[in-house]
């Protein structure tokens, strides 16, 4: 699909390469604003996130507005505000220890967001539901899955971690917020100067979940950043102490092996 269908491929709009979607991203000659454009066939999923970003912005969460949505036979786009600043995992390992203090208070905002009148589900039910299509499908990216993982047959994968459902299920409803959905650092902006959080990005899988959905996927992310494993550690004992939770490392690593299961 053409983005110059949707009208928004013309000089004042760049190609992005960044990204692992099928998406084509483009970013405006000013650099103010994104266009999101996909074909008819994925048009839905742009629209569910275009209205998780509408909704998230009203919330007093910083992140991107929409600006735009354009929508024909060959395809949709979404045309959103830049939320300007330098993703987290783009920065170095003590820029990252200076802002994350920072990173979990803008998380604890995100997740104190009034989870009742979110209408927008990204809960257990529904991410089981989505791993047993990929994995049906044979769709799972093994790059996604942990090392150890990579050789095992994801039915298997997936079967080690259904059995945990309704324990975690009953976890779930005690611990419910508003989740990202893909909490990882390129999803979190810096302010290059301050090293402020500038907002949130990439909103396609917000929704109510357990928080340790969320926070699995973020820390399991940095510890690509940090040094060595002390480090990594230490920086999960202190992000949960700003945070003000305690980490649940069994929930932890449930969410961290369920979520590659759900791309595909």
């Amino acid at each position: 699909m053409s983005p110059a269908l949707l009208g928004v491929a013309d000089g004042a709009w760049s190609r992005v390469t960044a990204g692992e979607s099928g998406a084509t991203v483009l970013r405006s000659a000013d650099a103010t604003r994104y266009a999101k454009c996909v074909p008819a066939a994925d048009a839905a999923d742009l629209e569910a996130e275009r209205d998780r970003t509408a909704w998230l912005s009203g919330q007093g969460v910083p992140g991107p507005r929409v600006l735009d949505w354009r929508s024909n036979d060959a395809g949709a786009c979404l045309v959103t505000s830049a939320v300007p600043g330098t993703p987290a995992d783009q920065v170095s390992a003590e820029d990252l220890r200076t802002a994350w203090a920072r990173i979990a208070d803008a998380v604890r905002r995100l997740h104190e967001a009034p989870v009742s009148p979110c209408p927008f589900r990204r809960d257990l039910d529904t991410m089981v539901t989505v791993a047993r299509d990929v994995v049906a499908r044979d769709a799972v990216n093994p790059e996604f899955l942990p090392v150890e993982q990579q050789q095992t047959p994801t039915t298997e994968l997936l079967a080690r971690l259904t059995r945990q459902v309704s324990r975690r299920r009953a976890q779930e409803a005690a611990d419910t917020v508003v989740c990202h959905g893909d909490l990882c650092l390129p999803n979190i902006i810096l302010d290059p100067q301050t090293l402020d959080v500038s907002g949130f990005i990439d909103l396609g899988r917000l929704g109510r979940a357990d928080r340790h959905a969320d926070l699995a996927l973020l820390l399991a992310n940095a510890r690509e950043t940090w040094p060595n494993e002390e480090r990594a550690q230490a920086a999960d004992l202190a992000f949960a102490e700003r945070y003000g939770t305690a980490l649940d490392h069994d929930r932890l690593r449930f969410y961290l092996h369920l979520d590659p299961l759900t791309w595909g």
